[in-house]
């Protein structure tokens, strides 16, 4: 919600998800409540593209090649996304040729989803990054937002002021987040119950931890 919030998502907007994990899912829908005309998901795994379809009715795109993706978004989009908004972070699929930098600067993680937005995004849109980057990075696109006008907005959700809001939209039945959940397991499970939800196993898209 605050990340399509933040982003300034309008009616008529074309905006694209990248990731389609439980906050993507999420993205994808309250961009869609704000009026966008055209709402494309974007996730290497086909199961959770499949629920974007299944739950959010949008578009898809299935991440294969991290390089070349931005442009082939651009061409789809035909000049570019209004808004882009990353729902990944750090823990993106990683390009060899970053994989080898990394080594180098000790960077932890890519910032793959950052440059794909970076190659996507139309002049003067704008780039929210949800996704978490929580150590120093390199190769950041800062000259192609610098050179085509391009906002970019990120830092962590304000939940505590948002939750009042979001009670209120579940209460009134605008939304379910139960909908997601794919999984329940007690406790005692919960190292197997990360280890599903980490290797993106079973068709998982939400585990929930279960107090026995």
């Amino acid at each position: 919600y605050w990340s399509v919030q933040n982003a300034g998502v309008k009616n008529g907007d074309t905006v694209i998800i990248l990731g389609s994990g439980p906050v993507g899912l999420f993205a994808q829908k309250f961009a869609v409540m704000a009026g966008a005309k055209r709402v494309i998901a974007v996730d290497p795994v086909p199961h959770r593209l499949n629920k974007a379809q299944s739950y959010n009715q949008v578009e898809t795109f299935q991440l294969e090649d991290v390089a070349t993706s931005g442009d082939a978004l651009y061409e789809l989009t035909k000049g570019g996304a209004d808004v882009i908004i990353d729902c990944v972070g750090m823990d993106g699929l990683e390009p060899v040729k970053e994989k080898a930098k990394n080594l180098v600067s000790l960077q932890s993680g890519t910032i793959s989803p950052i440059q794909m937005a970076a190659k996507a995004v139309k002049k003067f849109g704008t780039v929210q990054i949800t996704g978490v980057y929580m150590t120093p990075v390199s190769s950041y696109p800062l000259q192609e937002f610098f050179m085509r006008n391009v906002a970019v907005k990120h830092g962590q959700a304000p939940v505590i002021h948002l939750m009042p809001k979001i009670y209120e939209m579940i209460a009134n039945n605008e939304i379910d987040p139960t909908q997601i959940i794919t999984h329940t397991m007690p406790l005692s499970e919960a190292a197997k119950a990360y280890e599903i939800f980490d290797q993106k196993a079973d068709n998982n898209i939400k585990v929930v931890l279960k107090p026995e």
